[in-house]
């Protein structure tokens, strides 16, 4: 066995992680490579290959490659790294967000979102109360309750950054059903964070953290959007005459490092954080100059590192009887029946035509890498197990499979109206 037994000093630290990263880095092109033959978006192929890497291949044939390569004692400082490239993404898609979505058509998405979160959570949560009676799937003194929570949140997540690509790129921003669709799942995605929020609060079992995390994300969600976007306007006018200068650049990410510490700190998890500021920058040259300098970086060279390290804990030999993958069959019918087919009644009830209704349930059932966001979460906060995990991973991967051929056979590619925003989900 290549793996360290001992702790590694600070340079053996860095001297493992620059061959992780190189690794890492080759794996997510030679995968995207393949897979963009396949008419697949990177963010499948950064997925696919964070699996890849882990115990899934990487260790079933060449164990002690893959032990020497990624040894125990040396997944934190990916753990750190990938952290950092999500708060740095959550704060990109925060400043893409566009609230006018919202109000443009708002009853449709209110009501294609609500059968985006109703039907998958009462899947989700009728899942795991049946999965929570049977030793293996849930951590230790998880409750009915809890784990009903979990699921039904984790079915009920969208890949809202990942739609908002698709959309974008087909020339639909401006469409009623892009309106409909960004809408949508703005919606869906907040407020499945929310209920994942109430989870981790009650995990405590303690009124005054519960209190600390729900009252301090609220505080803060005010802090953000009442206070702090009027009192950050004025350097909106600053970058738009003189550009985006190194001293305000650094302010801006001082206030983002501030944000995910303190969501961090109240036990809400930095993403909430670093999303709600992103919603807080005004918007204009500001967010786009802010776009330009974070997003290239952070989708080419963090990211990945998040796809792998996600791999790690994604073992699908662990689901080697019939009756696992028989429950992954499971999992995913009543993800894709909960999500797909729920939204397109709700858009077909508003007057949408079939194939724009179709699409819609199409975009809305991809889960990408917000679902693997929320399973991480689920996973270090001990809510689930490894064996849960990987079906909820297979899951993800096969619904974020689906949506862009789908999608492009319902709508091929038209003149695009607005400029892509560049993200990988």
């Amino acid at each position: 066995m290549l793996a360290h037994s001992r702790p590694m000093s600070n340079h053996e630290l860095a001297t493992q992680f620059f061959l992780q990263m190189a690794v890492i880095l080759a794996a997510c092109r030679l995968t995207g490579w393949v897979m963009a033959r396949l008419g697949q978006s990177q963010v499948v192929s950064e997925m696919i290959a964070g699996v890849l890497l882990g115990p899934s291949l990487l260790g079933w044939l060449a164990p002690d490659l893959s032990a020497a390569l990624f040894p125990a004692n040396g997944t934190p400082l990916l753990y750190v790294v990938a952290q950092i490239g999500l708060v740095l993404y959550m704060f990109v898609v925060g400043c893409e967000f566009d609230l006018g979505q919202l109000r443009q058509r708002l009853g449709a998405a209110a009501s294609v979102s609500a059968a985006g979160i109703l039907a998958p959570f009462g899947l989700g949560a009728l899942l795991a109360w049946g999965l929570v009676q049977t030793p293996g799937y849930f951590g230790t003194g998880i409750s009915p309750l809890l784990a009903m929570l979990f699921m039904g949140a984790a079915m009920s997540i969208t890949a809202f950054p990942m739609l908002a690509r698709i959309i974008h790129e087909q020339g639909l921003a401006r469409s009623p059903l892009g309106t409909l669709a960004l809408a949508a799942g703005a919606i869906d995605d907040a407020v499945a964070w929310c209920v994942l929020a109430v989870v981790l609060a009650l995990l405590r079992q303690d009124a005054a953290v519960a209190y600390l995390a729900l009252g301090g994300a609220a505080g803060y969600a005010l802090l953000c959007l009442g206070l702090l976007r009027p009192l950050l306007a004025p350097l909106g006018r600053v970058v738009q005459t003189r550009g985006l200068q190194p001293g305000p650049f650094v302010g801006v990410l001082l206030l983002l490092m501030l944000g995910a510490w303190f969501t961090d700190f109240i036990q809400i998890y930095a993403v909430f954080g670093a999303f709600l500021m992103g919603l807080a920058m005004p918007r204009g040259q500001l967010t786009e100059a802010l776009q330009q300098r974070i997003e290239p970086l952070t989708r080419s060279l963090l990211l990945p590192v998040f796809f792998t390290y996600s791999g790690l804990h994604t073992q699908i030999q662990l689901v080697n009887t019939a009756t696992l993958w028989g429950l992954a069959a499971l999992v995913l019918l009543a993800a894709v029946a909960g999500k797909g087919l729920a939204c397109y009644a709700a858009a077909r009830w508003h007057g949408y035509a079939p194939r724009e209704a179709l699409a819609v349930g199409t975009l809305m059932n991809a889960r990408g890498l917000m679902e693997l966001i929320i399973l991480n979460i689920g996973l270090q906060a001990g809510i689930i197990t490894a064996p849960l995990f990987t079906l909820m991973v297979l899951m993800a991967i096969v619904t974020t499979l689906m949506a862009s051929p789908v999608f492009r056979r319902l709508y091929p590619p038209q003149p695009t109206i607005l400029p892509a925003p560049g993200h990988p989900v």
